[in-house]
C-alpha cells in the first residue's frame, strides 16, 4: 500500500511558499506514490488547470481593463492578497522559534528589499547561505 504520512505533508506545506505549495506538493505526492512519471502527471495537473483558468480570465478582462468596476476590483483583490501574505507571515512567525539572529536577519532583508531595493531573489539566497553558515558554526546536538 502507497501512501504519504501526513506529517509528511503538513511538513512540507510549512516549507513551501504561498504560491508554490500546490505544485510542490503534487509533484512530491507524485513522486513518493508512483514515482517520476506520477509526479509529472501530477505536476502538469495542477499547472495546466491554472494556467488555462489564468489565460481566460485575462483575456476577459483585457476587454475590460478600462472599465473603473475592474480598476477597483484589482484594488480589492491587491488588498486581499496582502491580507493573506501577512497572516502566512504571522503563522510562520508564530511556529518558528526565535533567537536574536533572527531578528538580524530579518531586519536586514528588509533594509536590503525595501530600502536598498536589492532583488528579493539575492537576498533570500544570501539569507539561507548565512543560515547554513550559522547552523554549521553553532550546531547543537538537538533537532528542530
Amino acid at each position: 500500500m502507497l501512501y504519504v504520512a501526513i506529517e509528511s505533508i503538513v511538513e512540507y506545506y510549512v516549507i513551501t511558499s504561498l504560491g508554490q505549495a500546490a505544485i510542490n506538493a503534487a509533484t512530491f505526492v507524485g513522486s513518493r506514490t508512483a514515482g517520476t512519471l506520477d509526479a509529472v502527471c501530477a505536476t502538469l495537473g495542477v499547472v495546466l488547470t491554472s494556467f488555462l483558468i489564468i489565460s481566460l480570465i485575462s483575456f476577459i478582462l483585457k476587454a475590460f481593463q478600462e472599465s473603473r468596476a475592474v480598476q477597483y476590483a484589482f484594488m480589492g483583490i491587491r488588498a486581499g492578497v496582502l491580507a493573506l501574505i501577512l497572516k502566512a507571515v504571522y503563522t510562520m512567525f508564530m511556529a518558528t522559534k526565535k533567537h536574536a539572529v533572527s531578528y538580524v536577519i530579518m531586519a536586514a532583508a528588509l533594509v536590503l528589499t525595501a530600502f536598498l531595493k536589492i532583488d528579493a531573489v539575492f537576498v533570500i539566497i544570501g539569507c539561507a547561505v548565512f543560515g547554513l553558515v550559522w547552523s554549521l558554526l553553532f550546531r547543537k546536538e538537538d533537532k528542530l
